[in-house]
């Protein structure tokens, strides 16, 4: 078993299997849920977490990658997606659509096939840190690699910045 095995929670360390990935997954004593207190207990930049968000387009579910300094623009999503309504998951939903608990969802991993936007501010980095389907575990990635995992397509859907 390896080091990985036993921090990332079981069903994402057998999707970092599965994909054939050795990261290293670092566990915290205390809770990272928010990307402030997971870059906190990295020591990098707020913008070098990746938040793996889900919301619902017309009642389906769909996954937003955005880096940990960015809000996403919902009306954005909409019309990436040409869905008549978006909004937040609900903690149930995200449950049931990633196998995860709100603050611990991975970009990738998840229990069904979901449509994955991977907002484009995220290639801005060579590194990035993502859940490894625990508040209290991340990894560490490159961007493009997470992304093309999370079969995520590149799109700009934060909000803009007066």
């Amino acid at each position: 078993m390896s080091a990985q095995d036993s921090v990332a929670h079981p069903r994402f360390a057998e999707a970092l299997r599965a994909l054939g990935l050795d990261v290293e997954v670092r566990r915290f004593p205390d809770a990272t849920r928010t990307a402030a207190e997971a870059a906190a207990a990295i020591g990098c930049d707020i913008s070098e977490i990746v938040k793996s968000l889900v919301f619902e387009a017309d009642g389906v579910p769909v996954i937003v990658l955005m880096d940990g300094s960015s809000r996403v623009d919902v009306e954005r999503v909409r019309h990436e997606l040409g869905a008549e309504k978006v909004k937040r998951a609900g903690a149930e939903l995200v449950r049931e659509t990633t196998g995860y608990a709100i603050g611990g969802v991975p970009p990738f991993g998840h229990v069904r096939r979901t449509r994955v936007l991977a907002d484009r501010a995220l290639l801005d980095h060579d590194v990035v840190w993502a859940a490894a389907g625990t508040p209290h575990t991340v990894f560490p990635l490159d961007p493009k690699t997470l992304i093309g995992h999370a079969g995520g397509a590149l799109v700009d859907v934060r909000e803009r910045t007066a």
